[in-house]
C-alpha cells in the first residue's frame, strides 16, 4: 500500500517537474526568438532548477534531465551566435557563473563551455579541467550523477584526441585521458555513495536504482576506448591502472562487477592479452560477494574468439604466457573466495579448458592441468549433489570429446577419470553414454589394450552397477540402449597385431565379467564374434610360440571363450549360451582342431540337457546342433557318431509329435554330406526317414484319437520332399517304389473323410507333384530316373 502510495506522489512530482520545465521553456523559447540573453538565461536558470529536485527515482529523474536536456541543446546553438546575443564568450562564460543556484549554474557552465572550447579561444583542456573540477560543487548522488553525464555527453567530440581540431597546443591525447578519468572517478564515487542514501529497509529498491544508472558511469570507459590515442602504452601505464585502482578502492561489489565486466567489453582484445598480468592482479583484490566467475568467463571467451579470429595472433599468447596466467588467476580467486560454491569453480575451469582448447588445442598437458585442478575442487566432495554444478563437470567433460574427435585423446588424460569419479552414479552413466557415442559418430577405432582399459573405467556406469544401483531399478528400454551400446562399442576395439589383440579381449573380459547377469547376455556375444575373428586369423597356428609370455594362437583363445560362454550359462542364459558353444565349434572345425570343437560340442549337449526345458527352445536348439553338426568335417569318424547318434537321440524326445518328426528327418542329412567324401550312408538316412514316417503316422493316429480327425498331411509331404531330395542325389536306399508308395499313401491320406482339410497342406504337395512332373519331362538321366514314378 506505502509502495503503491509512494509511486502516485512520485508520478504527481515527476508531473509538477515537468510543468515546470514546460512553463519556463516557453519563455525561454520566447526569449531567443527576440535574441533577449538575459531573459534567456533567467529562465534557463529556473528551467534547470526543477533539477534540484531530490524526490525522483533514478527513473523518474532520467524523464525530467531528458526534457532540460532538449532545452539546453536548443540554448546551446543561441550562445554559439555571437551576432544574436552580442556578448564575446569569454564574457558569457563568466555572466552564466552569477547564476544564483549551483546546480543551474553548472549546467549553463558546462553548456557554454562547450562553445568555448569550439571557438578555440582558450585550450581545450584548461576549460575541461576548470568544468570537471567545478562540478564537485554537486555532492548529492543522482544530481551529480546527471550534472557529470551531461559534461561528458557535451564534451565527448571536443576531447584533443589524435587527428581532432582540438589537439595541439599544449592540447595532448594525455589531457582528454586525464579529463575522463577523473570524471569517471568523480562519477563512481557519487554512484557507490547511493547506497547510504536512504533507510536500510529500502536497501534492495536502491541497489535496483543504482543497477539502473551504471550505465552513466560506464559511458566513460567507452569514451576512453574510443579515444584514437589511446595506444596500448597509454592503456597499459595509465588508464588500466588508475581505472582498476578506482574498481579495487570502492569496494563495492555491484561497481566493482560491472566495470570490471566494462573494461573486458569495451578495450580491444590485444589490449587485454598484453596486459593481462594487471588486469588479473585486480581480481583478488575485489569483494568475496563479487561475481567474478562470470567476469573472469566473459575475459576467456573474448580471449578465445580472438585467438579463433586471427591464427597469426597465436604467437602473441605463448609469448604473454596467456594460459599459465589465467589459471594462476583463478587458482587464487579460489582460494581467496573460500565460500565460493562448487558451481563457481568448475564454472571457471570450463571457461579456462575452452580456453585451452580453443587457444592451444596442441597443448593436451594444458587440458590435463585443468581436469587436475577441478579434481583437486572436488577432492572435498566424494560425490557431487548440486544440479548445477553436475551439468558443469559434464561440460567440463564434453568438451575435449568434441574437439578432438577422437576417444584416443581423451584416454590419454591422466585426470580425465578422476573428475568422472565425482560425478553420481545416473549422471556417470549419462557420461559414459556420451564417451560410447563419441566413439560411434567419429568411427573412432581403440588399437592398445591399455586404452582400452582406461576407456572400460571411464564407462564403468555402463559395465557394473555403481553404488548399489541395482540394475533391476533401471527402466528396461534404456538398461537395453545402454547395454546395446556397449555391444557396440565392442566391435570398436581392434589391433591389426594378433598379440595386442588378445590382449583387448582379455582386457574387455575382466571388465564385463563383473556386469551382473543382466548385463552379460548383452556383452558376451559382441566378446565372442570379436575373439572369433581373431581366431579366423590365426587359422593354423595351433602350436605354442617360442618366447612369447602370452602367445597369441587359436588353442589359447578357445580356451578363454570356453571360461567365458560358462559364465554366461550360470546366469543363466543357456539357449544363448548354446549358440555361442556352436560358433565356436564351427571355428574350431575350420582351425582343424578336432578335440576343442568335440568339447564346445559337448559343453552345448550339456547346456541342452540340463538348462533347456521349454519345448520350443528345445526344438530351436536341437536343430541348431544338427545344422552345425552337419557342416562339421573336423570329426573322425568315432567322435562324429558319438555326436550323430546323441543329436537323433534328442530328435526323438522332443515332446511333440510334429517337431520329433521334423528333427529326426533332419537328422537324415548328418549321414549324408554332398561335400566331403566318407560319409554318404544311405542306409542311415532312410532309417532316419522310415522312423520319421512313422512318427508322423502316430501324431496322425494321436489327432484322430483325441479329435475324431486326422491332421493335415503336412508332415508326410515334407517327408516325400526329403525322399525327393536324397534320390535325386544318388542315395542307392531311396527307390522310386519307395517314393511311389509314399505318394498313394499321401492321396490316401488327403481322400480320407476324416482328414481335416487343409489348403495350404494341398497346395504344399501340389507343388511337390508338379516338380516330379518337371523333372520327368526334363529329360536326361534325371528324366529317367523320374520316370517310373507316376503322379
Amino acid at each position: 500500500m506505502m509502495i503503491a502510495e509512494g509511486m502516485e506522489d512520485e508520478e504527481k512530482w515527476l508531473a509538477e517537474g515537468i510543468a515546470g520545465i514546460q512553463h519556463n521553456a516557453f519563455y525561454l523559447h520566447r526569449a531567443l526568438d527576440s535574441n533577449n540573453l538575459r531573459e534567456a538565461l533567467k529562465y534557463s536558470a529556473q528551467l534547470l532548477s526543477e533539477l534540484r529536485t531530490s524526490r525522483l527515482s533514478p527513473h523518474k529523474y532520467y524523464d525530467l534531465y531528458m526534457r532540460a536536456f532538449d532545452e539546453l541543446r536548443r540554448l546551446e546553438v543561441f550562445f554559439k551566435d555571437e551576432d544574436r546575443h552580442g556578448c564575446s564568450i569569454v564574457d558569457l562564460y563568466e555572466l552564466v557563473q552569477h547564476a544564483g543556484n549551483v546546480l543551474p549554474r553548472l549546467y549553463l557552465l558546462c553548456t557554454v563551455g562547450s562553445v568555448y572550447i569550439k571557438s578555440k579561444e582558450a585550450p581545450a583542456k584548461d576549460v575541461l579541467k576548470d568544468l570537471v573540477e567545478m562540478c564537485r560543487s554537486v555532492q548529492h548522488p543522482i544530481r551529480g550523477l546527471f550534472l557529470r553525464s551531461y559534461l561528458a555527453q557535451i564534451s565527448r567530440d571536443k576531447l584533443p584526441d589524435i587527428g581532432s581540431e582540438y589537439e595541439g597546443d599544449g592540447d595532448t591525447v594525455m589531457d582528454a585521458v586525464d579529463f575522463v578519468l577523473q570524471n569517471f572517478t568523480e562519477m563512481n564515487k557519487l554512484w557507490v555513495r547511493m547506497q547510504h542514501q536512504g533507510p536500510i529497509r529500502v536497501k534492495e529498491k536502491l541497489e535496483k536504482e543504482r543497477s539502473e544508472l551504471r550505465d552513466l558511469v560506464g559511458k566513460n570507459l567507452h569514451v576512453l576506448s574510443q579515444i584514437e590515442g589511446v595506444d596500448l602504452e597509454i592503456y597499459k601505464d595509465t588508464v588500466l591502472p588508475r581505472v582498476l585502482e578506482q574498481i579495487v578502492n570502492c569496494k563495492d561489489e555491484l561497481a566493482q562487477y560491472y566495470l570490471m565486466d566494462c573494461i573486458i567489453q569495451v578495450f580491444p582484445d590485444e589490449y587485454h592479452l598484453q596486459t593481462l598480468e594487471i588486469l588479473l592482479g585486480a581480481f583478488p583484490q575485489l569483494q568475496p560477494a563479487v561475481d567474478i566467475k562470470t567476469v573472469l568467463s566473459q575475459l576467456m571467451d573474448r580471449l578465445s574468439n580472438y585467438a579463433a579470429s586471427s591464427p597469426e595472433v597465436l604467437p602473441e599468447f605463448l609469448q604473454v604466457e596467456a594460459f599459465a596466467k589465467l589459471s594462476n588467476a583463478i587458482g587464487k580467486v579460489i582460494d581467496a573466495q573460500v565460500d565460493m560454491p562448487v558451481v563457481g569453480a568448475i564454472s571457471l575451469y570450463v571457461s579456462l579448458l575452452t580456453f585451452a582448447l580453443r587457444v592451444h588445442s596442441d597443448r593436451l598437458d594444458y587440458v590435463d592441468q585443468v581436469l587436475g585442478a577441478c579434481v583437486k575442487k572436488l577432492s572435498g566432495n566424494p560425490k557431487l549433489e548440486d544440479s548445477k554444478a553436475t551439468k558443469q563437470v559434464v561440460a567440463l567433460l564434453t568438451a575435449p570429446l568434441e574437439k578432438y574427435n577422437d576417444i584416443d585423446t581423451a584416454l590419454t588424460l591422466s585426470n580425465y577419470p578422476c573428475v568422472m569419479d565425482h560425478l553420481d552414479a545416473e549422471t556417470n552413466k549419462l557420461m559414459a553414454m556420451v564417451i560410447v557415442q563419441s566413439i560411434m559418430k567419429y568411427n573412432t577405432c581403440v588399437s592398445t589394450a591399455e586404452k582400452v582399459d582406461v576407456l572400460f573405467e571411464l564407462i564403468k556406469g555402463l559395465i557394473k552397477d555403481l553404488d548399489g544401483t541395482l540394475a533391476d531399478e533401471l527402466d528396461e528400454e534404456d538398461f537395453k540402449e545402454e547395454q546395446n551400446s556397449v555391444a557396440r562399442l565392442v566391435h570398436m576395439l581392434y589391433s591389426d597385431d594378433p598379440e595386442e589383440m588378445l590382449k583387448i579381449i582379455c582386457t574387455v573380459r575382466k571388465h564385463i565379467m563383473s556386469g551382473g547377469p543382466k548385463r552379460l547376455p548383452f556383452t558376451v556375444p559382441p566378446l565372442v564374434f570379436s575373439a572369433l575373428k581373431l581366431v579366423r586369423q590365426l587359422q593354423g597356428q595351433d602350436g605354442e610360440v617360442a618366447g612369447e609370455e602370452v602367445p597369441a594362437t587359436p588353442r589359447k583363445i578357445f580356451q578363454l571363450l570356453n571360461q567365458t560362454i560358462e559364465a554366461l550359462s550360470n546366469v543363466p542364459s543357456p539357449e544363448l549360451a548354446l549358440r555361442l558353444y556352436l560358433q565356436c565349434a564351427e571355428a574350431a572345425n575350420d582351425c582343424d582342431l578336432e578335440p576343442v570343437a568335440y568339447e564346445f560340442f559337448t559343453q552345448a549337449f550339456v547346456l541342452y540337457e540340463e538348462e533347456i526345458a521349454d519345448s520350443k527352445a528345445q526344438v530351436t536348439s536341437i536343430h541348431l546342433i544338427i545344422g552345425t553338426l552337419q557342416r562339421m568335417n573336423v570329426f573322425g569318424v568315432e567322435n562324429r557318431d558319438t555326436l550323430t547318434h546323441k543329436a537323433t537321440g534328442y530328435s526323438a524326445k522332443l515332446l511333440k509329435k510334429p517337431d520329433q518328426c521334423r528333427a529326426v528327418y533332419a537328422c537324415s542329412h548328418l549321414f549324408w554330406v554332398d561335400d566331403q567324401d566318407g560319409i554318404k550312408d544311405g542306409e542311415r538316412v532312410l532309417l532316419c526317414l522310415k522312423r520319421s514316417l512313422r512318427i508322423a503316422n502316430a501324431a496322425q493316429q494321436m489327432v484322430n484319437v483325441t479329435r475324431g480327425t486326422s491332421g493335415p498331411v503336412t508332415l508326410f509331404v515334407e517327408i516325400l520332399n526329403k525322399y525327393l531330395y536324397f534320390f535325386e542325389k544318388g542315395n542307392p536306399q531311396i527307390t522310386s517304389a519307395a517314393i511311389q508308395g509314399l505318394i498313394e499313401l499321401i492321396k490316401t491320406e488327403m481322400q480320407n473323410d476324416t482328414t481335416t482339410p487343409d489348403p495350404a497342406s494341398d497346395a504344399f504337395f501340389a507343388c511337390t507333384l508338379r516338380y516330379i512332373q518337371f523333372q520327368k519331362q526334363k529329360g536326361g538321366a534325371m528324366g529317367e530316373k523320374y520316370n517310373s514314378i507316376k503322379v
